[in-house]
């Protein structure tokens, strides 16, 4: 064979190569992986919408803020939005964030008569120069907005309240009180995570405390480049070993989202005496749309929406 016959040869094995990986690089990206994840299995109507939006082209961000608010409208629902469980004066205080796959994110504390407060931390994200508004400020500006001023605590919820009020007595139920959060991650078309965490708190905490879920790193964490994650669980656990932000960096050092998830469960147990059981749990998506979840005590489910099907998925444990 002639030396320039065979550097043609070479040159055209390459180029078919190089032709051939950007036909098949675009074939991928015309077909992404669409999906929803939120935790606990009362989430499932609020993954089924937001898994239909991305469907429909709409954006991460604003899948999970849709997703989101149908649990929040959901007076059965005694964790999140309308009817959650009062703080242990008898007030129904909220707190939520979103974060995007630009790295945005905005965050309400403690806010009282708004039901739809991821959608306002969203606003905050959108609207505002901050990050982060707490109480009044922050139910003033949903008011600016228009939002409609409501009174969150429902009968239900009330005589709940009422019959915990003659004993005072707090002993969370592992999977049923301490379950106080929706959190959801969405990846759309475009292959854009973006999250969202909401939360009425826990059932009669003192007048003022805060958890993790309107904490950016600790109930929720998004980098666009890596992956993402959401908590459920006792916030004070979660917020010490900054827990979301620590599962997405085990992803980003080449962790799978069900090696990260498991690895951030065993540190917060590594970290605590098993006189004390409590729930904790993280769900967490990368770029692939792979998802992972595990929980430090059994019965935590997630929902998963993929490919028009919305699923219950029984989490692994540490227990």
């Amino acid at each position: 064979m002639k030396r320039r016959s065979f550097i043609f040869d070479i040159f055209s094995v390459g180029f078919a190569t190089a032709i051939s990986s950007r036909l098949n690089a675009n074939n991928l990206n015309s077909s992404p992986v669409i999906r929803s994840i939120s935790t606990w299995n009362n989430t499932k109507e609020a993954n089924l919408m937001a898994g239909r939006l991305l469907d429909k082209g709409k954006s991460s961000i604003d899948a999970v803020v849709e997703g989101v608010a149908v649990s929040e409208n959901d007076p059965k629902n005694t964790t999140v939005g309308f009817g959650g469980a009062p703080d242990s004066s008898g007030k129904v205080t909220l707190d939520a964030c979103v974060m995007n796959h630009l790295g945005d994110c905005g965050s309400v504390v403690a806010v009282e008569n708004i039901v739809n407060v991821a959608r306002l931390a969203k606003d905050v994200m959108e609207k505002t120069p901050h990050v982060m508004l707490a109480g009044k400020g922050a139910e003033e500006f949903a008011l600016i907005e228009g939002y409609k001023k409501t009174d969150l605590l429902t009968e239900f919820s009330k005589k709940n309240w009422q019959k915990w009020s003659e004993t005072k007595e707090y002993s969370p139920i592992i999977n049923i009180d301490n379950h106080d959060t929706i959190g959801m991650l969405c990846i759309d078309q475009n292959n854009n995570i973006s999250g969202a965490c909401s939360s009425s708190g826990q059932a009669y905490k003192m007048p003022g405390r805060v958890g993790d879920s309107p904490i950016i790193g600790s109930g929720l964490f998004i980098d666009n480049k890596v992956g993402g994650a959401v908590a459920t669980g006792l916030g004070e656990e979660i917020i010490k070993t900054v827990g979301s932000f620590l599962v997405v960096e085990l992803m980003r050092q080449g962790f799978t989202p069900q090696e990260a998830c498991e690895s951030a469960v065993k540190r917060i147990v590594s970290n605590n005496s098993q006189k004390n059981r409590f729930q904790v749990a993280y769900i967490a998506m990368n770029k692939k749309g792979e998802v992972g979840s595990y929980s430090i005590e059994p019965g935590f489910t997630y929902m998963d929406y993929l490919n028009g099907k919305n699923k219950e998925i029984i989490s692994k444990s540490e227990f």
